[in-house]
């Protein structure tokens, strides 16, 4: 009897949080990817209407002392890795800059 392993792949929620490093952001990884995945349900679901409140409510979960910019480097990140069809989002936030 042949068994072959199954194909390697990447962790999403291992690279989310790799990406985040790059930021200064760390903390928990599953905490992390836990945060990102429930910023993208509340854009999914309307709970917030703009990237303004996604990343008002990024920053109210990251550590004490983190950015600004942080707060909405982790929204781009989370929309990137977990809700890519987000991304207008973004960029309707940007264009208001």
């Amino acid at each position: 009897m042949l068994s072959f392993a199954a194909p390697a792949h990447a962790d999403l929620d291992t690279d989310f949080t790799s990406e985040l490093h790059t930021y200064g952001i760390y903390g928990q990884k599953d905490y992390n990817a836990w945060i990102g995945k429930i910023a993208c349900k509340r854009l999914y679901q309307g709970v917030d209407a703009d990237a303004f409140e996604s990343a008002r409510f990024v920053s109210n979960q990251l550590e004490t002392g983190s950015t600004t910019e942080q707060a909405w480097q982790f929204l781009g990140a989370a929309i990137s890795f977990y809700c890519p069809d987000q991304t207008p989002v973004l960029e309707r936030a940007a264009a208001q800059q």
